[in-house]
């Protein structure tokens, strides 16, 4: 997933930019909105984080002119530190998707952007995950490959759903173990483990592994180009 940060300060542009990197995003940066317009329009994003004291273009120009001018619909989450009712709803009445107030945590940064790209891709109602011949059933949690019923411990269930919903995607050991097991991490070898049980579960003599691990980086469901839905 691709997502463009436009902020001036440098060491807030860098920590927002190594914590969704390490998370597997693939990450750009603009230190002014000048430049942020320009690389908003130039290629698709599935999300921009925007502060709105920018030289060049401020925050609320930038993204009134994205809706308005450029017509994208990309997701915007407006990071800034005015944190008045006003200032919120002025944001929002410029186009902003969400607003989050400096100072932040990261991981708030993260669960957000995670809310508002699944919503812009329609998986948030989504109830059925089919890629590679699997075929996972969010209602019920059943999953099958092939017609073939597979018996799934729930974090196997939660890995699987995660990997399945970013096919291709590299996701990484830490954004992993925060999105399976929340505050209280596991030790180094439990996801490895977990992910061993999984790919056991799925995958019978003959058939395509589809759990690829990427070395020094995380691992990503291996799917065909046009069959992730």
């Amino acid at each position: 997933m691709k997502v463009l940060i436009i902020e001036d300060d440098a060491a807030i542009a860098a920590n927002l930019y190594d914590y969704l990197q390490n998370r597997g995003f693939d990450v750009d940066v603009a230190g002014s909105g000048t430049a942020g317009l320009r690389f908003a329009i130039a290629e698709p994003w599935d999300a921009i984080l925007l502060d709105l004291a920018l030289p060049g273009i401020d925050g609320l120009t930038l993204c009134r002119k994205l809706r308005d001018e450029a017509h994208r619909d990309t997701p915007v989450l407006m990071l800034t530190a005015r944190d008045t009712l006003d200032d919120k709803l002025e944001g929002f009445g410029h186009g902003a998707d969400d607003y989050l107030v400096k100072p932040f945590s990261l991981k708030e940064v993260g669960a957000r952007l995670d809310a508002l790209i699944k919503r812009y891709r329609g998986q948030v109602t989504r109830q059925e995950l089919r890629c590679a011949g699997v075929r996972f059933d969010l209602a019920t949690l059943t999953v099958e490959r092939a017609g073939r019923a597979l018996k799934l411990q729930p974090k196997c269930l939660h890995l699987l759903r995660i990997l399945m919903q970013s096919p291709h995607r590299v996701l990484g050991r830490a954004e992993l173990e925060e999105q399976v097991w929340g505050a209280e991490l596991p030790d180094s070898d439990t996801l490895r483990a977990h992910i061993y049980t999984l790919r056991k579960a799925l995958t019978q003599p003959g058939e395509k592994e589809l759990i690829q691990t990427v070395h020094g980086l995380g691992y990503r469901f291996i799917a065909g180009d046009d069959d992730a839905t």
